[in-house]
This record gives structure tokens, C-alpha cells and sequence, in this order.
């Protein structure tokens, strides 16, 4: 089949990969270079990047023009697919392909309609994450989906579960597209009773407080991304926490205290304690949680709100 197809994290890296082994992808659609990473200095975003290494034309584009919609139209596409663009779809597109326009996203609709569908079941505590293939309407994340699947959380990081369902999601789409062309697809509205929505992540929500619950502090350090990490203040310096567990049901420490042993690290919450495994001081290399509390010199201190 032509496609058209939409994406620009490293998320959406996978679905274009799987489409061009599977099908003539004709016409990238991504959103424009930008400042990345810690060199600050203007990149191109993960799909172009692969788009130009399998020789496929690139738009870069913040919405949907006129030209750009022209574009489209001239690649002629049977579907048009998306999977994590960042950029709302005009109802004018949604007509343009005799298949429509189907979208990878990240959960098992109606759970989780919305930006950050991962980090949300991450923070919630969700037993399992997945993906649905869902017809694009003009309602938000709205439409029929004609495929899902899942994957356990357990003690995975957010970023972990991403790239599962990032190599899910690409599978799922090309089966499919294999069912829309030979027309075997079975569309599932969506329950609205059921529906929760994914709201982009705070900074602020992240932050680790120690009048939190243990589990909930442990939550946040799991949902933690590079774009809202989950922070905390130590001797008047900030800290990221980039991997963590629950204590022992009877470590002993006191809300807002740091306690250093020999070959652990705990964090005092409201009700219990976190075990710090890896941390990254800011200004700093990440490093083994032992590590960086050994130069702490301190066998215990407190810890509060960045």
C-alpha cells in the first residue's frame, strides 16, 4: 500500500521502520529540527533522521497548511499513519486515503486517551501498558480501534515500557494495515463510560515529597523522564533520581531523612522508605545511588522538595 505516514519521537521510530519493510511509504511528515540534547544544538527529530537513512522524502511542519495538505494529496496515499506526531490532524486530512487515517497509540483505549498515556499508567500503577490502532477522528484519541496489546509494568522504567510498546505498536500496525487492504479489520467503538484522560506531565508533579507515601515517591522515580524527572533537594543540592524500589517493610527511617548505610541508600517517606539505586546530581554523571551518598559523608541528613 502507499502511505503517508506521521511521527516524530523515537517512539514513532519502530511503526516507520516496520511500514517501509511491509509497504511504499511515500511522504514523511515530521515536526521541525529543534535544540536536543545536552550539546543544545538544533537536531533533526528521531523519524527524520531514519526517514533520511531509508532515502524517504521529508515535510517538516508545526500544522497543517494548505501546502502541506497539498503534499499529501500528491503522495496519493491508500492510509495515512500516525504515531506520535505532536501535531493536530484537520478534519480535511482525515478524508484525503480511501483507508482513512490510523493512528499507534499508547494504551488500551479508553483507558488513557491523551498526551502521555505511558507516564500516566506508570504513575497510577497499572499492572500492564499497551498499544491500540485507532481509526483518527476529530475527536481527541476518540475513534474505533481494530487492534491492542499489552505488556507488564512490574519494576520497568517509564522509558523501558516506551521502547516495548514503541516495538509492539509497530507490529500491531502492519498487521493491521494487512487487515484494512484485505478487509478483514473489526472495529471496536469506544466505551465512553470508560474513558480517563492523560494529561501532560507537570514538572512539579514529579518533584519527590516526604510527606508522600513510599509507593507513591517510588511512582514518580519510575515515571521519570528526561522531560519531567523526578527530583529532590540533599544539602542544599539538587538530585535526580533515576532508578529506585521499595525498602524493607522494616527499614527505620523518618520522614524527610536520608539514611546512608554501607551497601544502601533510603529514602524516609510518610509511611515507609524508598531504596535509591541509581542517582544523577545535577551538574553531575548518573551513578550508583552508594556512590554518590559515600561523598555525602554524612550517615544521615534530611531531604526535602527541590
Amino acid at each position: 500500500m502507499r502511505i503517508v505516514f506521521m511521527g516524530t519521537p523515537d517512539f514513532a521510530v519502530p511503526s516507520l521502520s516496520a511500514l517501509t519493510e511491509a509497504h511504499d511509504v511515500r511522504l514523511v511528515l515530521t515536526r521541525p529540527d529543534a535544540v536536543r540534547g545536552r550539546g543544545r544544538r538544533l537536531e533533526p527529530s528521531p523519524v527524520k533522521a531514519r526517514a533520511t537513512e531509508l532515502g524517504i522524502d521529508v515535510l517538516e511542519c508545526r500544522r497543517i497548511s494548505d501546502d502541506v495538505l497539498a503534499r499529501i494529496r500528491a503522495a496519493e496515499p491508500d492510509v495515512i499513519c500516525v504515531a506520535a506526531f505532536g501535531c493536530i490532524l484537520p478534519d480535511a486530512v482525515l478524508t484525503v486515503a480511501p483507508l482513512g487515517c490510523v493512528n499507534v497509540h499508547a494504551s488500551t483505549l479508553p483507558r488513557w486517551r491523551g498526551a502521555a498515556p505511558i507516564q500516566r499508567a506508570v504513575l497510577t500503577g497499572d499492572e500492564r501498558a499497551g498499544v491500540s490502532i485507532m481509526r483518527v477522528v476529530h475527536e481527541l484519541d476518540a475513534g474505533a480501534y481494530c487492534r491492542q496489546a499489552s505488556v507488564e509494568v512490574g519494576e520497568k522504567s517509564c522509558s523501558q515500557v516506551m521502547r516495548e510498546l514503541a516495538e509492539l505498536g509497530a507490529r500491531e500496525l502492519v498487521a493491521a494495515l494487512g487487515q484494512m487492504e484485505d478487509g478483514t479489520a473489526v472495529w471496536h467503538e469506544q466505551d465512553e463510560a470508560l474513558v480517563t484522560y492523560a494529561h501532560k506531565i507537570d514538572k512539579a508533579e514529579m518533584l519527590l515529597d516526604p510527606a508522600a507515601p513510599a509507593l507513591a515517591n517510588r511512582r514518580r522515580i519510575q515515571a521519570s523522564t528526561d522531560a519531567a524527572p523526578a527530583r529532590m533537594q540533599v544539602a542544599g543540592r539538587g538530585v535526580r533520581v533515576t532508578c529506585a524500589c521499595m525498602a524493607a517493610p522494616d527499614a527505620t527511617v523518618r520522614p524527610g531523612e536520608l539514611a546512608v548505610g554501607k551497601h544502601e541508600v533510603l529514602l524516609g517517606c510518610a509511611d515507609g522508605a524508598v531504596r535509591l539505586q541509581r542517582v544523577k546530581p545535577d551538574g553531575k554523571r548518573e551513578m550508583d545511588a552508594t556512590a554518590w551518598a559515600a561523598g555525602l559523608h554524612q550517615k544521615s541528613l534530611g531531604w526535602e522538595h527541590v
